[in-house]
């Protein structure tokens, strides 16, 4: 059984928890998109973590946590992670493998990344900085370097020798001074013998996993509209974060695939720039923020909070072909007597749609709201559906109504048993 786990909004949904409780009944989870940008926080017995590279199923013991060609990495960030989870007390030995294929975010990437955005002034996107799109653009026009290029170390100087060339000159350009090869050469040999014991290449273990149907949970990072083609672009992650992304990201053949559960937020949040329709500048978004702790794991902005977008969920749902969905943080919405949902937007007066514009279309739409009874009661440690109040009831089913795909899962709490599965 091979199940897909996907944000359906801007990120941020509760996709490292949902994966951690999914995760105990799977024997691998793998990451095969995106890099350091995304930020996964689980809460379980071993503590409190924040994960953004190593894949959220690696709490479970049985579990075999795989990063697969498609992520890339930066080793500093990667090291730290596996050290703190050593710590913590997680065996890693046999459990943790990473494709050699995997891209390397390279010192350059990051410098270039803040940079660009820098002199983009007003102009800006609103990235991480943490270099994911320098990498993926260095990927696609031919000047990646790799996990597999530290192995050879030869091959690697000369790459590094012929990128350094081209990108020195860009940041002197650009104000920066340039960088000296024999610094980033011992820094990435030295990490790469730290993650050396877990390379390997991944595909013959995805592959035999699927063909012995084995339970296999695909993590997927980021939200849909960050995607590079369907999202709000350029306000987008560079990957591809929809379901098909699995096959280029790991090797699975779409039709391998089972199950696809798109996690969406009782409420809407979005971090950095771009459009939002159901964005709130009132005291109920300040209140979503505060109670909802609304603070990237990655980056720790404050996020930008709204009501539930009903049309965004239902386009997401409808172009992943999601199964089923995950509703994450009902609980916070205990706190509001009244709530909205944001059934479709008006342009120019006319009823509209998501995939009926770009980015700036957005910027001008009105969100349509239906106004439903808040049910003022808490709804943390209620493990049954039916023993939820009637309000949260008549919400949930509003929601599947509107986005066509039943809710499987709610999560009412932070911790791995704070679920109810429907």
């Amino acid at each position: 059984m091979v199940t897909q786990v996907l944000g359906s909004q801007w990120g941020d949904e509760g996709k490292g928890k949902i994966i951690d409780y999914l995760s105990q009944k799977s024997d691998f989870v793998i990451r095969y998109h995106g890099g350091n940008n995304a930020g996964h926080t689980i809460i379980n017995s071993y503590g409190k973590f924040a994960m953004h590279l190593v894949p959220s199923g690696i709490f479970c013991d049985k579990t075999k946590a795989i990063i697969a060609n498609g992520v890339i990495l930066d080793l500093d960030v990667l090291v730290s992670e596996i050290e703190m989870l050593q710590k913590a007390g997680i065996e890693l030995k046999k459990r943790l493998f990473i494709s050699p294929r995997c891209h390397l975010i390279m010192p350059y990437h990051k410098l270039l990344d803040r940079l660009i955005e820098e002199a983009k002034g007003k102009a800006k996107t609103g990235t991480t900085g943490r270099g994911i799109g320098p990498t993926y653009s260095d990927k696609v026009s031919y000047n990646g370097i790799r996990v597999i290029d530290l192995a050879q170390k030869d091959l690697f100087k000369e790459k590094l020798e012929v990128q350094l060339r081209v990108k020195n000159k860009i940041l002197i350009a650009l104000g920066e001074k340039p960088l000296k090869q024999k610094g980033v050469e011992s820094n990435l040999f030295e990490l790469y013998e730290k993650i050396k014991p877990y390379v390997r290449e991944t595909y013959p273990i995805i592959s035999k996993a699927i063909k012995e149907n084995n339970g296999v949970l695909l993590e997927g990072a980021q939200g849909i509209f960050l995607d590079n083609d369907w999202g709000t672009y350029p306000f987008v992650t560079a990957s591809t974060t929809l379901s098909g992304g699995a096959t280029a990201g790991a090797g699975v053949p779409p039709r391998k695939i089972d199950k696809i559960v798109g996690i969406s937020k009782a409420y809407t949040t979005r971090v950095g720039e771009g459009p939002f329709p159901t964005e709130l500048f009132d005291k109920d978004g300040e209140k979503l923020t505060e109670i909802g702790g609304e603070y990237g794991a990655t980056t720790g902005r404050k996020r930008r909070c709204g009501w539930f977008d009903a049309e965004l969920v239902r386009f997401a749902a409808e172009i992943n072909g999601f199964t089923e969905i995950a509703l994450t943080k009902l609980d916070i919405l205990d706190h509001f007597k009244q709530i909205k949902i944001c059934t479709h937007y008006l342009f120019n007066g006319k009823k509209s749609y998501y995939p009926d514009g770009d980015a700036n279309y957005l910027k001008k739409v009105k969100p349509v709201y239906k106004i439903m009874k808040g049910w003022s009661k808490p709804t943390v440690g209620i493990k049954k559906f039916e023993n939820l109040p009637l309000e949260a009831k008549i919400y949930i089913r509003e929601i599947e109504k509107l986005v066509g795909v039943k809710i499987k899962y709610i999560s009412n709490g932070q911790k791995r048993d704070e679920i109810i599965k429907v």
